[in-house]
């Protein structure tokens, strides 16, 4: 769909506005919206169900997959595909023409950037290692880094990697952030090279997409110093597994990664057992808030539909 799109592409101002999903406490509040939300309720193994050819909004699971195109065969009237989730690598460019595609911008902000500091702070302080010398009853006293004053390069300049950024103010880092195009405060991908050769840290925080795919390679690593560390909270196709397997495996490198590609990891994945890595199974932006910071987003966007207000979230088509 080309152009900004508004509510009032979606539904006309008097027009039911019809709502195809399957969970039933979103439904709820949805329905409380409005009398013009009519809510279809089915159960995913049952899609799209009766009644798919009023439905104009499409709300798939969290962790939902596009299906194949001839799902939408009985949906001639969707304008929308709304996601719960933060990233929409799985329904870009998968699509019909004429239907946008929103995701839950957001929703797992803060959860996200908490994990980065966390995950960020135990890395420089050596905390896994002394979690594994508690096990071993191993007493191991020495200097270990700091984030205090650390460079930190933050690769993504979105609504989670300002967030990073907020977190991280208080330990008087010395930041940087990059994005695809350079713009104020923001360098461009071009500078990465020289940002990288100074960064004690560097933060993942950009989509799945064919220009970030793989964009962490052997060279992207080489030019990142000694004892630095990487942090993926991004997607793991972002990074070339076994070009971090192999500076992981020699030492040189850090890593803190909440997703990996392959995910889930085989349990004879060589990232289990490389040192200087500290694993999460791809829950950094998953707490107990997080469900209904989903729920609020997803609901005030079907609002802006309702109101004919632009849309917000969406996705461009990569």
């Amino acid at each position: 769909m080309q152009g900004p799109l508004t509510g009032g592409d979606v539904v006309g101002p008097d027009e039911t506005l019809t709502v195809l999903l399957s969970e039933r406490s979103l439904a709820d509040r949805l329905a409380a919206l409005s009398p013009r939300v009519r809510v279809e309720v089915v159960a995913p193994e049952e899609l799209p169900g009766n009644g798919a050819e009023r439905v104009q909004v499409w709300i798939p699971q969290a962790r939902a997959r596009a299906p194949e195109r001839d799902f939408f065969s009985p949906l001639p009237r969707l304008r929308l595909v709304q996601l719960q989730s933060a990233g929409a690598e799985h329904f870009a460019r998968r699509l019909p023409d004429g239907v946008a595609l929103a995701r839950a911008r957001g929703a797992y902000t803060p959860a996200t950037a908490e994990w980065v500091l966390a995950v960020t702070l135990a890395a420089q302080r050596g905390i896994p290692g002394f979690v594994r010398d508690q096990d071993a009853r191993v007493w191991s006293p020495g200097v270990r880094r700091s984030l205090v004053g650390a460079r930190v390069v933050v690769v993504g300049a979105g609504d989670i990697g300002r967030a990073v950024g907020r977190m991280l103010a208080p330990f008087d880092v010395d930041l940087a952030y990059v994005a695809r195009s350079a713009r104020e405060g923001v360098h461009g991908v071009n500078e990465l090279p020289a940002l990288l050769a100074a960064a004690d840290v560097v933060v993942l925080i950009v989509p799945a997409t064919p220009d970030t795919t793989r964009m962490v390679d052997a060279a992207f690593l080489a030019a990142m110093p000694d004892g630095a560390l990487l942090v993926n909270a991004a997607r793991g196709v972002v990074v070339d597994t076994d070009a971090l397997v192999a500076e992981l495996a020699s030492g040189r490198l850090r890593a803190a990664l909440d997703v990996t590609d392959p995910e889930p990891l085989a349990p004879d994945h060589s990232l289990w057992s490389v040192p200087n890595l500290l694993l999460t199974p791809h829950l950094a932006g998953t707490v107990p808030a997080t469900r209904s910071r989903v729920e609020a987003v997803v609901t005030d966007h079907i609002r802006c539909v309702l109101e004919g207000r632009p849309l917000v979230g969406l996705v461009d088509a990569y």
